[in-house]
C-alpha cells in the first residue's frame, strides 16, 4: 500500500483494489489500532473511525492537501505511481 505521508502518528495509504474500479477518490488513515477511509472531496468518513485528536488532524490535513489528493488519484487510476505529501508539522 503505498503511503502518502506520515505525521503525528497517523499514516495516509491510498490505493486500488487489484482487479476493482473505485468510483470515489479516497484515503486509508491508520492511527495505532484504528482506521477509517475518507473521501477526498467532499471530505467525508466513509467507513471506519480514529479518535477525535486523530480525526481532525486526518481532516485539516486533507483540507490542505485535497488538490494533490485529487491529482495523486488519477495517477494511480493510470497505472502512474503516486507522489508523496507534505506531512503536517
Amino acid at each position: 500500500m503505498p503511503e502518502l505521508a506520515r505525521f503525528f502518528g497517523l499514516i495516509v495509504r491510498m490505493f486500488l483494489e487489484s482487479g476493482t474500479r473505485h468510483h470515489l477518490p479516497h484515503i486509508h488513515v491508520y492511527f495505532q489500532d484504528a482506521a477509517a477511509v475518507y473521501g477526498i472531496e467532499p471530505i467525508v468518513l466513509l467507513s471506519g473511525s480514529l479518535p477525535r485528536r486523530a480525526q481532525r488532524l486526518a481532516e485539516a490535513w486533507i483540507e490542505l492537501h485535497q488538490d494533490e489528493l485529487s491529482s495523486n488519484w488519477r495517477r494511480m487510476e493510470v497505472g502512474e505511481p503516486i507522489q508523496k505529501i507534505a506531512p503536517l508539522r
